[in-house]
């Protein structure tokens, strides 16, 4: 593939981690301005250069880093434009309420053994008061006088650990007008309830939520999965893809009378992986609950699933040995076997994959997907309809942490793609640079990176806001 470099463009530093980056037309506007939402609860807009802040909810969002030495994957995951929020002044929010801690669905590190198949068949049980945190999706609008005000409630999610919650996790579909939620697997590793797969559980989906439906319940009850909501929240949402891990949003391209959509699903061990599709068949989470009720299966046809938690991408999810004989092996043990044979032929295969260990000269060794974008403008002329993606640190020796840009093709033959990675112009001296978040303007001409310099959220004022240029 082409080698690509591009230059880095500061746009604001010394914020705190930057979750989502998108622009929109404020009412009365008639510039799109660039909105930076933070995972601690901050959303600003850039205006003439000058950084205003639009909204402040961090004392709605959950104390962070507490427990976990500064990393945390909760706090303000979700921002997205009602499509005519110019006119109507409507966004909606995903984030981790503040006082909703709890002791966590597994007291301990799990991981699962071949050998033993209590530790594959795992369930979740006395949800109430064996989960971490509890999630929101809100409805907020910007009122005449210009201060935001929250509406209505959308959801209540209980979360069984704090990991995999998603992030960039709203996006309204320009194909449907519907808001996309990308959930995540609940976290811990490796699935260990396979809450993904369960078309029940609200965890591991990609889900449509019809805002213009009004549900006439201000406060939702608190659930993990869909038959515990009441049937008017439940003719609100359909399920677009199931068997996620954890996906950094989804975004659409215009394809010439549909669109391509891009989902990465966030890897275990192995690999992060792009997947992309055009024709799907989302099913309404009323025809799941009733196929559940009559020990049916739902039909699934055109249905999208990732294959999580028995595939990893393009592989089945292994765990992993190091070999005492040799530190630069290890071993590889098919963690699902069964769930793999189940899922082959029915999950989608990604559009391209990289590894977390790749010794070629030309690619790299990531860590966690972080942002996927496709990109449409003319600036960066090799880049012109490809699609742009983001890894949190590049696994190579240096002193300091670098995250990686990289590039694949799209493809419409359903094949396997290639990917290359982007070479960057700009020095970031002795600090680090993780690479947290990816973010594109509404025509999709322009790209934005978020970079943080600590992987600890508790380490205040670290981030910048980059965009990509020639």
């Amino acid at each position: 593939m082409k080698k690509v470099k591009v230059s880095l463009q500061p746009i604001v530093s010394n914020i705190n981690l930057p979750t989502v980056l998108k622009t929109t037309i404020l009412p009365g506007d008639s510039i799109e301005r660039l909105f930076i939402a933070t995972q601690i609860g901050e959303i600003f807009y850039i205006e003439n250069g000058v950084i205003r802040t639009f909204l402040d909810i961090r004392p709605r969002i959950i104390k962070l880093g507490v427990s976990s030495g500064g990393y945390d994957e909760r706090g303000l995951l979700g921002l997205a434009f009602h499509p005519d929020f110019y006119y109507n002044g409507l966004f909606y929010l995903h984030y981790s309420v503040a006082g909703t801690q709890g002791p966590g669905a597994y007291p301990k590190g799990f991981k699962p053994d071949p050998c033993d198949p209590g530790t594959l068949n795992l369930r979740w049980v006395n949800r109430e008061t064996q989960y971490d945190h509890i999630d929101t999706v809100e409805e907020w609008i910007l009122q005449s006088s210009g201060h935001p005000q929250k509406r209505r409630t959308l959801l209540n999610l209980r979360r069984p650990f704090s990991n995999h919650n998603g992030v960039n996790s709203l996006n309204f579909s320009p194909e449907t007008g519907k808001l996309v939620l990308t959930t995540g697997d609940g976290g811990s590793g490796y699935d260990p309830f396979n809450l993904s797969q369960d078309d029940l559980e609200i965890c591991g989906k990609i889900i449509e939520i019809d805002v213009s439906k009004n549900t006439y319940i201000i406060t939702p009850p608190i659930v993990t999965r869909f038959n515990e909501l009441p049937t008017t929240i439940q003719e609100t949402l359909t399920v677009m893809a199931k068997g996620v891990r954890n996906i950094p949003g989804i975004s659409f391209q215009r394809f010439y009378n549909n669109y391509i959509k891009y989902a990465g699903n966030v890897g275990q061990d192995l690999v992060e992986s792009i997947f992309s599709f055009v024709h799907y068949k989302p099913i309404p989470v009323t025809q799941l609950i009733q196929a559940s009720f009559m020990n049916s299966e739902p039909d699934q046809e055109g249905f999208i699933n990732f294959g999580w938690r028995g595939w990893e991408g393009a592989f089945p999810t292994s765990t992993i040995r190091g070999c005492t004989k040799d530190p630069n092996l290890d071993e590889k043990t098919i963690a699902y076997y069964n769930e793999a044979v189940t899922l082959s032929g029915s999950r989608l295969q990604p559009l391209t994959s990289y590894f977390h260990k790749d010794t070629r000269p030309d690619k790299f060794g990531g860590t966690a997907l972080t942002g996927v974008q496709p990109y449409m403008g003319n600036g960066i002329p090799d880049l012109t309809g490809r699609v742009v993606f983001t890894d949190l640190a590049q696994k190579r020796s240096q002193p300091q942490v670098r995250g990686a840009l990289a590039y694949t093709n799209i493809r419409a033959d359903g094949k396997q793609n290639d990917f290359s990675l982007i070479q960057t112009d700009y020095n970031f001296g002795s600090q680090s640079a993780y690479y947290v978040s990816l973010g594109t303007n509404l025509n999709q001409t322009r790209l934005y990176l978020g970079v943080y310099g600590s992987m600890k959220v508790t380490e205040f004022n670290q981030g910048t806001v980059f965009e990509i240029v020639p």
